[in-house]
């Protein structure tokens, strides 16, 4: 046993050196899975026929080497939880990844998807959250050949961190959308979100007996304070759409419910909540506090024009990027994204995240 224990780090110190993953401790896990959409997303829609695409500019505007497919000027959410982590590298697209390299992590997410099959497919194709698990299951078992076996691929990934942005987009190209979808004249807020979590429970289980046992799962942020909010439904332009906050209100609610019965359920398992909605109301209530001049207007796009979604290719951005909170109509620019995946890293207050933060979550 002792000798098989030796070959396999030896093993790992070896793909450690291939895939240039920091093997002397820098790192605090070994590989970091992301699912959910275009908060996450950094390429997987690129090739797809959808309208939710952002691989060109401005976007990706201040990212090293321009537009991947980031739903931002610069990095996005994973980016900047790889880099707390401690990762020497960016965590690839699973549409890109090859071999070894996946062994340090996926990026699954797709721009439009959400939590029910249909939401998004008003814009075109998009990999569902159901469908981006079932790639994760492929993946898990050529983990299972590159590492030499179920025990040493299960010791792997329990370590990971495995981080799910999913949901926005169940409502806002979905819920919030009548004349496209009849799900809000179906069910009320409540029925709504309790459909919703029952199948994100679903898939979370599938994950578990995936392998995984490190959960980020963050909670929807202020889509009523978003501008495209603001141009379609704010009575002056300028309040938050309440209505929509508060339907927010009630999935995150739930999802925090989930993840109590799910700590509860699973012994061999950490779930924790990302409050990324009383983290942007924070953001918007104290702005100035934290830099930004600009919380009702984004940097191109959206915002500006009547609430349209997307930046449109070459358009002019703002040049006070860091000054804006938002970046298009619904995406939120590289500096307010630092903020909330540092907050998250490492709470500055009990209710950031719950109920440990996730530099504590890496060294369980």
């Amino acid at each position: 046993m002792k000798g098989y224990l030796r070959k396999f780090q030896f093993v790992g110190l070896m793909l450690g050196v291939m895939l240039g993953i920091r093997v002397n401790g820098t790192s605090q896990v070994p590989c970091l899975f992301a699912f959910g959409d275009s908060l996450s997303d950094n390429g997987n829609n690129n090739r797809l026929p959808t309208l939710a695409r952002a691989n060109y500019l401005p976007y990706g505007i201040d990212f090293p080497g321009g537009p991947t497919g980031r739903f931002s000027n610069g990095k996005n959410f994973v980016d900047f939880m790889a880099e707390l982590l401690g990762f020497g590298h960016y965590i690839p697209p699973y549409s890109e990844a090859k071999g070894e390299e996946m062994l340090s992590g996926l990026n699954y997410a797709s721009g439009s998807a959400g939590i029910r099959e249909e939401s998004g497919q008003q814009l075109g194709e998009r990999i569902t959250f159901g469908r981006q698990v079932q790639n994760h299951k492929k993946v898990v078992s050529l983990v299972v050949d590159l590492i030499g076996g179920e025990e040493a691929a299960a010791n792997h990934l329990k370590k990971c961190i495995y981080s799910i942005t999913i949901g926005s987009n169940d409502y806002i190209n979905n819920y919030f959308m009548p004349d496209a979808y009849p799900t809000s004249r179906l069910y009320t807020p409540e029925q709504y979100a309790d459909g919703l979590i029952d199948l994100y429970g679903q898939q979370l289980n599938l994950l578990y007996n995936y392998g995984a046992r490190k959960f980020l799962l963050s909670g929807l942020g202020t889509t009523g304070c978003a501008p495209n909010a603001l141009a379609r439904a704010s009575p002056d332009g300028k309040t938050c759409v309440r209505s929509f906050n508060s339907v927010i209100g009630v999935f995150n609610d739930k999802l925090k419910s989930l993840i109590d019965r799910l700590n509860n359920h699973f012994s061999h398992a950490k779930f924790v909540y990302g409050n990324t909605y009383d983290i942007f109301q924070d953001l918007l209530n104290n702005s100035s506090a934290y830099g930004f001049k600009v919380t009702k207007e984004a940097c191109c796009g959206g915002g500006r024009n009547h609430g349209a979604m997307m930046c449109m290719p070459g358009e002019r951005s703002c040049p006070n990027r860091n000054e804006f909170v938002f970046w298009d109509s619904y995406h939120p620019t590289e500096a307010t994204i630092r903020i909330v995946a540092q907050r998250l890293y490492r709470s500055r207050s009990p209710s950031d995240i719950y109920p440990i933060d996730i530099s504590t979550l890496a060294q369980l």
